[in-house]
């Protein structure tokens, strides 16, 4: 019986190392990878045409929208973006509307995102107002909770240290991580109120009022609560050279935490907010070019476990308003993460094993994700195929996020994702979205 499919004259990365070598996909999953002559009689072949192969992309940071929020970005849409930009798994945050916390809730986006996603789908819950929901919810199949520090959404209190033990000890018995937003409330209400005093609605004005203090500060209260629970921590979107200091300083010490940096962190400073304005408006906001030298170096020394893309759609007319304030925080990352880390390869500040650990390896790891991360035999066959030579420009008027703009517009790029497999399934060929909607997986954590 030959096998479902041979993807043959490629470069795959396994097992730290590339190799000029095919991979037999059969049933969803790698049977085998081995030189061409060694691999199975296959219904389809296809040549890859000695392109490098990578295992797609885990986000594990994105905000798909949907429901009430759909006409920002919606299942669809969103993971038309995904795999157009080599990510096949997406980890999908709970601040929507209505907002993802409890079994019902989840359960509803699931139905939704099963039957629009193109690529594997996984889902956050923010905490219940009743913590003994907490394992109904996971039950459920939430891959993780998130906690916000700067504002409350969700059932819990976040100025409540006892409280949020309470939640965290829960939560470590049922063996899932919490994901946590890392800004103290109560610096950024204090700062916003002197600049809003001031009269002040430009966007150094808000960077002033997300001071990296605050970012410190949520990073060493959650650090105490991890240690005390034992529950993992995963920090995401660490901006600032004091937050991660705080961080490090917790790792080092043994505390059950991780962290991960975003793309628009480690590659624009407050200098390109200056520029860009409330495009390049997010939280936390971009912070000095110290700062971005700092992240480089933790992410040089392995510091950093993760790279995520925050992709936060918004609408062009929630971003260009005249005051900061009323500014919707977030920029649109689906399309533009591999392709600006593929740029980093070239110009060797990463290297391919960087990359791949950053993006999938890790991402599989923290959030305990099965047979998906690298590509080896038995495990899934969630592929991207790159061309590391490749140059253009990036446009955000062709993107399929709703979401049609990007600080990094017109940026120059070399490396382009041109084929996306998910589960086996070829779902996006040189930028064209070939499968249909419905075809991939809702991929729940299973402890």
């Amino acid at each position: 019986m030959p096998v479902d499919m041979v993807l043959h004259n490629a470069k795959i990365y396994t097992r730290g190392r590339i190799v000029e070598a095919g991979l037999a996909i059969d049933d969803g999953r790698i049977l085998k990878i081995a030189k061409e002559t060694n691999l199975p009689p296959a219904s389809t072949k296809m040549n890859l045409k000695g392109h490098v192969t990578l295992p797609g992309l885990i986000d594990p940071h994105v905000h798909l929208r949907n429901q009430q929020l759909a006409y920002k970005e919606d299942f669809s849409s969103g993971t038309a973006a995904a795999a157009a930009g080599g990510v096949t798994l997406t980890i999908d945050m709970p601040n929507n509307k209505p907002v993802t916390m409890d079994s019902i809730s989840l359960r509803e986006r699931m139905k939704l995102a099963e039957r629009r996603a193109v690529v594997n789908v996984a889902f956050y819950s923010a905490f219940p107002q009743k913590l003994e929901e907490v394992p109904s919810i996971v039950t459920e199949g939430a891959m993780a909770f998130k906690l916000y520090m700067s504002e409350k959404i969700g059932g819990l209190d976040v100025d409540d240290d006892k409280l949020l033990l309470q939640a965290f000890n829960k939560v470590a018995k049922m063996g899932v991580p919490v994901a946590v937003h890392a800004e103290d409330r109560k610096i950024l209400e204090t700062k916003r109120r002197e600049m809003e005093k001031t009269g002040r609605k430009d966007v150094e004005a808000y960077s002033k009022a997300r001071p990296p203090e605050a970012e410190a500060q949520a990073i060493r209260r959650i650090a105490q609560l991890a240690k005390k629970s034992g529950v993992q921590v995963h920090f995401c979107h660490v901006s600032s050279a004091i937050g991660l200091n705080a961080f490090l300083t917790a790792k080092k010490d043994g505390f059950p935490v991780t962290c991960e940096v975003t793309p628009h962190h480690l590659l624009l400073s407050s200098e390109h907010l200056k520029r860009y304005r409330t495009l390049a408006l997010t939280n936390p906001p971009l912070r000095t070019r110290k700062d971005v030298i700092a992240l480089w170096s933790a992410l040089k020394q392995g510091f950093i476990d993760a790279l995520a893309s925050d992709h936060a759609p918004h609408t062009v007319e929630e971003k260009e308003v005249e005051s900061v304030w009323d500014a919707k925080p977030g920029i649109p990352g689906l399309e533009t993460t591999l392709p600006l880390l593929l740029t980093e390869v070239s110009e060797g500040r990463l290297t391919i094993a960087d990359l791949v650990r950053l993006t999938s390896e890790k991402p599989a790891e923290i959030f305990n994700l099965r047979n998906r991360g690298c590509l080896e035999e038995g495990n899934w066959a969630d592929i991207v195929v790159v061309d590391i030579n490749r140059k253009y420009k990036i446009d955000s008027s062709n993107f399929y996020s709703k979401a049609k703009y990007s600080p990094f517009d017109g940026w120059s790029v070399k490396g382009k994702p041109t084929k996306t497999f998910v589960n086996g399934q070829l779902v996006m060929d040189e930028g064209e979205i070939v499968a249909k909607p419905g075809t991939s997986q809702i991929v729940r954590w299973k402890g």
